[in-house]
């Protein structure tokens, strides 16, 4: 199993990209997974979407077409997602805006919301609620919210009881991604996936 790890920042050095980091290595630790990769959206250069994405236009195939290949590799995906202003950052929404229907096309994914403060519930809300249709990724029914996330997932051994209690929850979580990917594998190979006469969804 190959996990794509998408890091939802606009921010170089964020709490994002380090919780991501945190994601990699337990996958490792477990024994979940090695084969691992993470996007992060700070550092990729990867532009708003415009209609040339729809026209086949050759910029948008190097711009976009190495993370469309990683992306595609990939059997699961956990995506971390800040809120700015009570809202998924523009540069996460625009990943779903770019992929077509192979990147996370019945896949599992696992949404890791993070909140500097005590709020995280909206970007939750908000990918549940519109990124799935065109791309047809699968959310766990499960999801991790991680509130004061600067004081959080710092050291080896966790702050608190209720740091203690996020650590287990991720691991959990993770187990059921690979366990989700097992079982969507399935799907995907049944034939019955039909994404050239249903590109879209309603």
């Amino acid at each position: 199993m190959k996990v794509g790890i998408i890091s939802g920042s606009h921010r170089k050095n964020s709490q994002s990209m380090r919780i991501a980091q945190w994601v990699e290595k337990r996958l490792s630790q477990t024994g979940i997974t090695q084969r691992t990769t993470i996007l992060e959206l700070a550092t990729a250069e990867i532009p708003m979407w415009d209609e040339g994405t729809w026209e086949g236009d050759e910029r948008w195939k190097k711009i976009w077409g190495g993370h469309s290949q990683d992306l595609t590799s990939c059997d699961a995906f956990v995506i971390v997602a800040p809120e700015y202003g009570g809202m998924v950052p523009p540069a996460l929404k625009n990943i779903f805006l770019l992929a077509n229907n192979q990147e996370f096309a019945h896949k599992p994914a696992l949404i890791v919301a993070i909140s500097a403060g005590r709020s995280g519930t909206y970007p939750v809300a908000e990918l549940r609620m519109s990124s799935y249709k065109n791309t047809r990724i699968c959310y766990l029914p499960d999801h991790m919210i991680i509130r004061d996330v600067e004081k959080q997932f710092k050291s080896d051994e966790p702050a608190d009881r209720f740091e203690a209690d996020a650590r287990a929850r991720l691991d959990y979580f993770l187990k059921l991604l690979r366990e989700y990917s097992k079982a969507l594998s399935a799907v995907r190979a049944s034939g019955v996936v039909d994404l050239k006469t249903f590109p879209n969804g309603l």
